[in-house]
């Protein structure tokens, strides 16, 4: 796939990246993304829920009633989950959501996706460049001149320079990776992708 190179400013360089077919024109692997996905989202759960049961809940653990006669149910101590107050049935407990997948399934998932924004012409490359000021304004004119300015757009670079990153960081759907830091998730979910042209290179030797 061929794409051409944009300066920032919106003008065409006259330059043209091959995308390689080895990462964005294979057979996507549907199942493979579903994995990376995932195992990405539980990987993002804190598992910090706990509740107290009726063992860990304070109070007596006197019979409050006998057992018949009463004419209602039969109880025991004042903990009970039937009871206000009493400690929870089956209740959650710190655990750790943490999966594993295999580093071959990984790379099939970010190729498959990668190749699904190829075919939607979901991605764009632009010419290496630095922010001389971190303002989210001066970011805002690049992504207007680009007429992406209101849409959802990941920018992915070879490296991230703090002014790139300070002056991206306030518009809500614009967020800016490492090409080394690129997963499924943020492929999918990251709308229209603005490759530099060091990023290209850098994913094709990462994958």
């Amino acid at each position: 796939m061929e794409l051409a190179v944009v300066k920032i400013n919106g003008e065409d360089t006259g330059r043209k990246v091959v995308l390689a077919d080895s990462i964005f024109g294979i057979e996507p692997n549907d199942h493979a993304i579903y994995l990376d996905v995932k195992h990405i989202m539980a990987n993002k759960r804190q598992g910090t829920s706990d509740s107290r049961e009726r063992s860990d809940v304070r109070g007596s653990t006197r019979k409050i009633k006998r057992q018949k006669g009463t004419g209602t149910a039969r109880s025991g101590d004042i903990k009970s989950p039937i009871f206000r107050g009493g400690g929870r049935v089956f209740g959650p407990h710190p655990r750790d959501y943490i999966t594993k997948v295999n580093k071959k399934v990984k790379k099939l998932a970010r190729k498959s996706a990668l190749t699904y924004k190829a075919k939607d012409n979901e991605i764009m490359v632009v010419e290496d460049f630095k922010m001389e000021i971190a303002k989210t304004k001066e970011y805002l004119g690049i992504l207007t001149n680009l007429k992406l300015n209101d849409q959802k757009t990941l920018l992915v670079v070879n490296d991230v320079d703090e002014k790139l990153y300070r002056a991206s960081r306030n518009l809500p759907k614009a967020k800016v990776l490492r090409a080394s830091s690129l997963n499924t998730y943020d492929i999918l979910n990251g709308g229209k992708l603005i490759f530099t042209e060091g990023a290209v290179k850098a994913t094709e030797e990462l994958f």
